[in-house]
């Protein structure tokens, strides 16, 4: 999908003008401090590039689900931090709102280069739903918008479409763009070797994906209590381990029409629970009052091996088991130096998922020993999957 962006425009374009940015700030935030930032970050170099050419740039973000305004949802900490990650020479303010008179009487005060970050989107029910007159609020203090949170692209919200159909300049950031073009190579044609591995818990949200990616893939390496459903349908003694048992019939299918290419653990490391110490290495079937909660040492150097010496294009989506807790973490851990190691060797690696990325870093691997770490979430999933993602269809004019 082409998309036009910041750099398709002289620098002159932004000089002066009053930009909406649509960023994803929905960062973990625990008495006014910010945690993980990496979504913050990666709003930088838009941001950064906008003010740089003179523009007065207006960001818009939620931060998680308020019902109506709350102080334990504000963005202001989300300000001060980005206040310390952003060049030196920029300001960055806050403002208390995010539409009416507040708003305008801050966005008047901007000068050229300055950052100005609106409270939380979702403060107002209207957000949501896309509501006409508060569209028409959030797009008057600008000319020109640009979408930079892909995270947010597949909802219908006021700050994703609503409010963007209003402006006849419409952008995409550059994580955004970056986000869809890697995405479209791995839904569309993925360099080959093409692998996928699939964790976490629910496979519900990852099907439409998998019908999309299974006929493409050569691999696809199953991890998590999603493996433990594909297990089941297979007549592999499950123990007590979480079963998505409303789509065993999807996951049977899938197993018929691809089991040749589908890898599933072979031993686990199981216990009676999350909080047990005695843990058993189980190889085969996990006996009755017992739960898996990660991959045993065979299935993780067969996978290990194939996702390291992939030399085309992997996509890891999910943790191999319960890697909060350390006894379960060693699945994920190799995983992820896996993916580093795949990386290094010239391979396409494409990281999606806040948990993924989460067991990432606990993994001592960073963001730049991947080729992309996407902020999408859901979203991914979605775009993949060929779902309507109304926030980038919006750019383009529709």
């Amino acid at each position: 999908m082409a998309l036009k962006t910041l750099s398709d425009f002289e620098d002159g374009k932004f000089d002066g003008k009053r930009v909406l940015v649509r960023v994803d700030f929905n960062v973990s935030v625990s008495n006014g401090h910010v945690g993980e930032d990496y979504r913050i970050r990666m709003s930088i170099p838009t941001v950064e590039y906008l003010a740089k050419r003179g523009a007065k740039v207006i960001l818009a973000s939620h931060l998680g689900r308020p019902d109506g305004p709350d102080s334990d949802y504000t963005l202001a900490p989300v300000a001060k931090h980005l206040a310390g990650i952003v060049d030196r020479l920029m300001a960055v303010r806050f403002a208390g709102d995010c539409v009416g008179p507040a708003v305008e009487t801050e966005v008047s005060k901007m000068n050229r280069g300055d950052i100005l970050l609106l409270e939380n989107l979702r403060f107002h029910k209207e957000e949501e739903a896309n509501d006409s007159e508060f569209c028409k609020q959030l797009a008057s203090v600008a000319d020109i918008y640009v979408n930079d949170a892909f995270s947010t692209s597949h909802r219908r919200h006021a700050s994703t479409y609503g409010a963007a159909r209003l402006f006849d300049t419409r952008l995409a950031g550059f994580n955004l763009r970056k986000e869809v073009e890697y995405l479209s190579m791995m839904r569309e044609s993925p360099p080959k070797p093409f692998k996928v591995v699939v964790g976490g818990v629910k496979i519900k949200d990852k099907i439409g994906a998998l019908e999309h990616l299974l006929p493409k893939a050569d691999k696809v390496i199953i991890g998590g209590a999603a493996a433990y459903t594909f297990l089941k349908a297979k007549g592999v003694k499950t123990g007590k381990s979480l079963i998505d048992h409303e789509h065993l019939p999807w996951v049977t299918k899938a197993l018929d029409a691809y089991g040749d290419k589908i890898m599933l653990p072979t031993d686990h490391v199981a216990a009676v629970s999350p909080a047990d110490t005695s843990i058993s290495m189980v190889k085969g079937d996990i006996q009755d009052g017992m739960a898996g909660f990660d991959i045993g040492s065979e299935t993780i150097e067969r996978y290990s091996a194939e996702v390291a010496g992939t030399s085309g294009m992997i996509f890891w989506n999910g943790p191999m088991g319960m890697f909060e807790v350390r006894a379960f973490a060693n699945g994920t851990v190799n995983i992820a130096k896996s993916m580093a190691l795949a990386y290094w060797r010239g391979a396409r690696t494409l990281v999606g998922g806040g948990d993924t990325l989460e067991a990432m870093k606990k993994s001592g691997v960073n963001e730049s020993e991947v080729s992309h770490v996407s902020t999408g979430g859901g979203a991914s999933l979605r775009y993949l999957a060929g779902d309507d993602m109304p926030g980038v269809s919006v750019l383009n004019g529709n």
